[in-house]
């Protein structure tokens, strides 16, 4: 049985989570949760980072971070769903991902400026920073990635929608007004993937 450190909340677990049931690995893996800030938490000793998603294999053996574990569920599976093998097919899919890991870092970024540094130490060139990088990818989403298509998502639609998802959880949906592409991509991702809203953040 695998082992997977995450918790509710996290965007880069829930890629993971929605990955192993777009794969129907579910019930191959036992979900713990990790308390990031503990110093106590055995996650530490499983992940020398103390970040999450960690998976734990079967012998023990930690496997971190997600896009490193996405590939390993990739390989596991065999099926080639979530990464494809080779060519342009393949670099197209995992930069899907990456821009959308970026959305996520850069979103993540501006939640910890307000969770860690009390109002009158905000940075607002840090803020508008990061904003910029959203801004950017959403608008790259917007043009090139927003296509809807049928059948299993890979890794990069995935990862999208996590992104999406963890913007209206955490941004209270700002996101939607200027990019209704996106807006109607995201119905159609939430729609033919019941693992959408079997990992809603909370």
């Amino acid at each position: 049985m695998l082992t997977l450190r995450s918790s509710p909340a996290t965007p880069f677990g829930r890629k993971i989570s929605m990955s192993l049931g777009v794969l129907g690995m579910t019930e191959q893996v036992t979900v713990v949760n990790a308390d990031t800030l503990s110093a106590t938490d055995s996650l530490r000793e499983q992940n020398p980072l103390g970040k999450i998603p960690t998976l734990i294999l079967e012998d023990g053996e930690p496997v971190f971070d997600s896009r490193v574990i996405i590939e390993y569920l990739n390989d596991r599976d065999g099926r080639g769903i979530l990464i494809p093998a080779a060519g342009l097919a393949r670099m197209r899919v995992l930069r899907q991902q990456a821009v959308a890991d970026g959305l996520l870092d850069a979103s993540i970024l501006k939640v910890y400026e307000g969770r860690f540094r009390p109002p009158e130490h905000h940075v607002q060139k840090w803020l508008d920073h990061q904003q910029g990088k959203i801004d950017r990818g959403l608008a790259f989403a917007e043009a090139t990635l927003s296509t809807p298509r049928d059948g299993l998502p890979h890794i990069g639609e995935i990862t999208l929608a996590c992104a999406l998802g963890y913007m209206d959880f955490r941004f209270a949906g700002s996101w939607r007004a200027n990019h209704p592409k996106l807006v109607a991509w995201l119905d159609h991702f939430a729609t033919r993937t019941p693992a959408y809203a079997a990992t809603v953040p909370r």
